[in-house]
């Protein structure tokens, strides 16, 4: 017997040491879905492995599978008197323990010798008061899936309902501005997190300042939110950052064609489960510049994000996070005149952007069936945006500037209880402190600038929700709330109702109605514009508001297929607008200067069908077809209802990826994924060319707004990666292209000097990134 088992051991040790077999943990813990209370004795299997690996939590919810054969696996969760869970995707890497946070419901009813099929993460999303228009997603799907470049915003752009660009990641929610779009980071409500934000686009930006290597899962929202989510329209980011290693130190270090990125994780102390996680990332873009447009490869950005978990046995859970950002670029005018084509070529810029959000978070539970986490942080968004003209004689004359500068001040409380398998609440409060110091001028004579804001002070935007979720059997779950919030500087208010229904009229089979009253309160400097006599005219704006109602088909078709079709109607109203005009707030893009009287009689509709057909990641391939279908209308002041700038009709998307695992032993991967996009134009107004022929600059005809569109769009992303797997080190060799179909992008409409006509503005780019990481 004893000859027999050195045999085996010998056997094994030689085929580790031929074939490079690598090895790795996966950590984790378990919780109560509803009162995030952790559960001991919860079973944890490695689905796949022979002999099959797995483990017990301990009493603190903590498990730890050891010796998983690095790959890619589903794990399952159980736990007596839980509906089972099934954690699909899950990556293993020679340098990097895998951590997972598993969350169980709890049958609410007795299930007599019922087999209940486990529930996939993918399916669901994080928030417990969800029960439509929202998906989980992971960070990994960011960079495997094409198109996603490591980016959030870029890999909603393929989920249904969502309509993207290639310039910047900029997304349209069912047909509303991204403007209207919510991030928060850690509960907190945050600044627009991307870099070169609002300059392109409103609600955009270049690219994310999230780092992959820090993000843990998140929710993405499309519209009828759950009552804890205030002040937005269109869609919101839930993002949360993982905690670190607390058991052995992990590195990372990425170089590429956009710059280099480092980070890195571990316990504070040799002893003790307190844990720290940094990544930070310096880009630039020089080596791109054939490729992208001009000045671009000017272009600097850099960021840092991090997060301190300090975990203890009785007082809850302490942390501290934060991420911060700064960019710079800009552009020299052409001093030679006969080589001026369109205004642009006049201008000399320079652009300086710096915000950030840190907060520390505290989290405690409370008799075993109820956690209370309270939150204090603190944002800042600082933009510096300078432009000068060349006039006739070669001098530099000032066009506009703006130098805002917004501090938020943020205090909130939310208490989670499970009073039931059946009945759980959330409920909670959020005091926002807002300081500013504002300032806005443009030139009307291009001799001086007249400032269309100036102004400093403090505000606040304080609110309050409860909500909860009643499971009133097997089949039906109600979710009922309400949300209220007042802007102190005007004293505008809202009360908002927000409700939802499931219904699982078979085992593979559910449908739901979610409905919710939103609002949004506008850009601070919106609400400062002065008049000629320098009267504040838009002090007394309210929120723009919005019902939102949306009905959900959910079928698993297989155990790794999903199928889901989403209906939904938003009717928005007192939308800011001009009187008389077909100027609304639902269209802005990046429209600073607006110094015209508004008043909040505008309206919208937007009405559509989503499907959403999803194979996840099985025997080493997945795809996922998305197809939205959808009409985007506005009435502005003149009582004329129009398309708005985001009524593209359309959307198709057809994404597919294939792992190979390869290697002697198996333990490298080759990943190769495609993105086909297929969408509808963006509406413009047509061009007003006698006007524009006076004014030397393009004029639209406004009485016809939005009513011609640009052409529609077919995208190629593809992404095609190697990684090799060491004993102790994990290395990564990948091409990440956006738009390798070179697909015109449009952005209006220039004025050209020589010719004397408008040119239609518009670019084909294409973005590659070819990067080599290494984790150790």
């Amino acid at each position: 017997m004893k000859r027999r088992s050195i045999a085996v051991l010998l056997n094994v040790f030689f085929a580790a040491v031929l074939y490079g077999q690598s090895f790795q943990n996966i950590r984790g813990i378990v919780r109560d879905r509803l009162s995030g209370a952790p559960l001991e004795y919860a079973t944890i299997a490695v689905v796949g492995t022979d002999p099959l690996l797995g483990a017990v939590s301990d009493s603190l919810g903590q498990f730890v599978v050891r010796n998983v054969p690095v790959g890619r696996y589903d794990v399952q969760v159980s736990f007596v008197g839980y509906e089972p869970l099934l954690v699909r995707e899950v990556l293993l890497t020679a340098a990097r323990e895998t951590y997972l946070e598993a969350l169980l419901t709890e049958n609410a009813n007795a299930l007599d010798e019922v087999t209940v099929r486990p529930a996939v993460s993918k399916s669901q999303p994080l928030n417990t008061m969800v029960l439509g228009s929202a998906r989980m997603f992971s960070v990994e799907e960011a960079g495997r899936y094409a198109g996603g470049f490591d980016d959030p915003a870029r890999l909603a752009s393929a989920f249904a309902g969502v309509a993207g660009s290639i310039g910047n990641n900029g997304i349209v929610v069912r047909g509303n501005s991204p403007k209207f779009l919510q991030w928060r980071l850690e509960g907190v409500e945050i600044p627009n997190p991307n870099h070169f934000a609002e300059v392109t686009t409103f609600g955009g930006g270049a690219m994310t300042a999230f780092s992959s290597h820090l993000l843990g899962n998140s929710d993405f929202f499309t519209g009828a939110f759950p009552a804890e989510y205030g002040n937005a329209l269109s869609g919101v980011f839930d993002m949360n950052l993982r905690a670190g290693n607390n058991h052995r130190r992990e590195s990372a270090f990425q170089i590429g064609a956009i710059g280099i990125d480092f980070a890195s994780e571990g316990p504070l102390r040799s002893e003790g489960s307190a844990s720290y996680i940094f990544n930070w990332r310096y880009s630039t873009l020089a080596l791109l510049a054939p490729v992208l447009p001009e000045n671009a490869g000017a272009v600097r950005y850099q960021d840092l994000s991090f997060k301190l978990n300090f975990p203890t046995r009785r007082a809850g859970v302490f942390s501290v996070w934060g991420i911060g950002l700064a960019d710079r670029s800009g552009q020299k005018a052409k001093t030679d005149s006969t080589k001026w084509e369109y205004v642009n070529d006049r201008y000399e810029q320079t652009h300086e952007q710096h915000s950030g959000a840190f907060g520390a978070n505290h989290t405690i539970g409370i008799r075993g069936n109820a956690s209370l986490k309270t939150s204090l942080a603190a944002t800042v968004s600082r933009l510096g945006f300078h432009t000068d003209r060349l006039d006739e004689d070669l001098r530099l004359k000032p066009e506009n500037v703006i130098e805002n500068t917004s501090w938020n001040f943020i205090l909130s409380s939310f208490l989670n209880r499970k009073f039931s398998a059946g009945h759980t609440s959330r409920t909670g409060i959020r005091i926002t402190g807002m300081k500013y110091d504002l300032l806005l001028g443009k030139t009307s004579d291009r001799q001086t600038i007249k400032n269309i804001a100036d102004e400093s002070g403090f505000s606040a935007l304080l609110s309050a929700c409860s909500s909860s979720s009643f499971t009133l059997s097997d089949a039906w779950t109600l979710n009922l709330g309400i949300h209220a919030q007042v802007f102190s500087l005007n004293g505008r208010y809202a009360v908002e109702p927000r409700a939802g229904v499931r219904w699982k009229f078979r085992p593979r089979h559910s449908a739901g109605l979610s409905y919710g009253l939103h609002s949004r309160m506008e850009m601070l400097y919106y609400y400062f514009t002065k008049s000629a006599t320098g009267e504040r005219m838009n002090r007394n704006l309210d929120f723009t508001r919005a019902h939102h109602l949306a009905g959900t088909y959910d079928w698993d078709v297989a155990d790794d297929c999903h199928l889901r079709i989403e209906p939904y109607v938003q009717y928005l109203f007192s939308v800011p607008v001009v009187p008389g005009s077909s100027f609304s707030f639902i269209n802005l893009q990046r429209d600073w200067f607006v110094s015209d009287k508004l008043e909040n009689s505008g309206k919208g509709l937007n009405c559509g069908i989503e499907l959403t057909f999803e194979k996840y990641l099985s025997r080493g391939y997945y795809y996922m077809y998305t197809a939205s279908l959808f009409d985007s209308r506005y009435r502005a002041g003149d009582g004329v209802w129009r398309n708005t700038r985001y009524n593209r009709n359309f959307v198709f998307n057809l994404l597919a990826g294939k792992e190979w695992m390869t290697g002697r032993a198996g333990q490298n991967a080759v990943n190769a994924g495609i993105r086909f996009t297929y969408q509808g134009g963006d509406r413009h107004s047509p061009v007003d060319e006698a006007a524009s022929q006076r004014a030397q600059e393009a004029v639209y005809s406004e009485e016809n707004a939005f009513a011609d569109r640009y052409p529609p769009t077919f995208v190629c992303h593809f992404t095609v990666s190697y990684r090799i797997n060491r004993k102790k080190s994990a290395h990564e060799f990948a091409l990440k292209m956006i738009n390798a179909t070179m697909s015109r992008e449009y952005y209006g409409h220039l004025y050209n000097f020589k010719t004397g006509r408008t040119d239609v503005d518009s670019e084909a780019m294409i973005v590659p990134n070819i990067s080599y990481r290494v984790e150790f």
